[in-house]
């Protein structure tokens, strides 16, 4: 077997519901990643083979096999292919595992592993329709934030910890964007003089108008008045949350619940790729690869709780990759909400390295662009693994219906 090489991983700034982003397509946004991506190496991308790109919601703007609709928004040759993945949160994870299996069994050398969710412009779920009577017959099947108050009640976590997490994941991205920790992977976006708050450009559908822009319009308005209107900042991260305002919001999905839209993920919108690359292809076209793929798992789990798959995920990646916790120094799970963290922190037995935990903040912080959080948060991990000088790292995410996935990365 070959090495899976990353040579670089990047993703866009990441904008709120109706913020900056929403006035672009997700090809097109998706398309400025991938050009900044090889821009980034001094790559060809003629080179590249085929892209990977996940992506959850695959209706209207993002249907048509979007895949390949980006590498031709974004001027590449027709030559390079490209396909849609969606394994809902872990899409752009299982791109990860994709790309790398490929190169690794020799079938490609060079492959672009991506995603991307504009949440604003085309619903989470507007592509979903009844679900089956014999699955309903066998399971019972509950929106996801009803499972993470599943979550809450049985790993009886107190909306205090909730609300407290939330807190420290936007403390924890704040301080990063202020430090400049995320600058190495963000490629400044464009944007079209279309105003993200009021509709779409040809054959789109935007936000929708009568949308109340709130503290995201204000960031979009500034934006708008500069001459040359180029956004590289995530606009997710609160500065004015706060304990007692995280404690002032009701219950998102159950009455006396626990799990509010303070201590869940944000909908929001961004997009993400990652370049992985054989040996052969790295020396060939003169690439410094940056990391490896080392190892990925699977699990699946109970689709009624549906959200507590991490510890195991990672567990079979650890021991594929003959690698034990205390070996991993930056861990990442995505913050799909509060109760996920704190559940799998506990049965992963991590709960004493907080500080290793969602370094950077997270989904409830930065966002959870469905399609692309995997390679977001592989764009992330390997920055913070270098900035610390550490080798490996692991990344996690559960999934809808009762799965997770995870990889691990080995910094170079």
């Amino acid at each position: 077997m070959r090495e899976a090489l990353i040579v670089d991983a990047v993703r866009s700034p990441i904008g709120r519901r109706n913020g900056s982003l929403a006035g672009l397509r997700g090809d097109e946004l998706a398309g400025q990643v991938l050009n900044g991506l090889v821009s980034r190496v001094g790559l060809d991308p003629g080179e590249i083979e085929d892209v990977q790109l996940g992506c959850v919601t695959q209706v209207g703007e993002q249907g048509w096999n979007i895949g390949r609709m980006v590498p031709l928004v974004a001027g590449w040759p027709e030559s390079v292919c490209g396909t849609t993945v969606d394994r809902q949160c872990g899409s752009s994870m299982q791109c990860n595992f994709n790309a790398a299996a490929a190169v690794s069994s020799g079938q490609l050398d060079l492959v672009v592993s991506a995603g991307v969710e504009m949440m604003s412009r085309v619903p989470m779920g507007s592509n979903g329709g009844d679900l089956a009577a014999t699955l309903l017959e066998r399971y019972e099947i509950v929106p996801q934030g009803v499972s993470a108050e599943v979550i809450a009640e049985e790993w009886r976590l107190s909306r205090d910890e909730l609300d407290a997490y939330a807190l420290e994941s936007h403390r924890r991205a704040l301080a990063a964007s202020d430090e400049g920790r995320f600058e190495r992977e963000i490629v400044p976006i464009e944007l079209t003089g279309r105003d993200p708050r009021s509709g779409a450009g040809p054959g789109g559908t935007g936000p929708a108008a009568d949308a109340t822009p709130g503290a995201a319009g204000a960031a979009a308005t500034t934006v708008l008045e500069t001459e040359r209107r180029v956004f590289s900042v995530d606009e997710t991260p609160r500065r004015d949350t706060s304990a007692e305002r995280l404690a002032a919001l009701a219950p998102s999905f159950v009455a006396d619940g626990r799990v509010t839209a303070g201590n869940s993920s944000q909908i929001c919108d961004g997009a993400a790729a990652v370049l992985v690359a054989s040996e052969r292809a790295a020396s060939q076209l003169g690439l410094r690869p940056r990391a490896r793929f080392v190892s990925f798992g699977l699990a699946g789990v109970d689709p009624h709780r549906m959200l507590h798959g991490n510890p195991q995920a990672c567990e079979r990646a650890l021991a594929r990759a003959g690698l034990t916790w205390d070996e991993i120094a930056v861990i990442e799970v995505n913050e799909a909400f509060a109760s996920v963290v704190l559940q799998f922190a506990r049965d992963a037995g991590v709960g004493d390295r907080w500080a290793d935990i969602n370094p950077n903040g997270g989904g409830i912080s930065l966002g959870h662009p469905l399609g692309a959080t995997g390679a977001r948060v592989t764009a992330t991990l390997l920055n913070e693994l270098e900035r610390r000088g550490e080798r490996y790292g692991i990344a996690s995410m559960c999934i809808g219906f009762g799965m997770a996935i995870a990889a691990v990365i080995e910094a170079l």
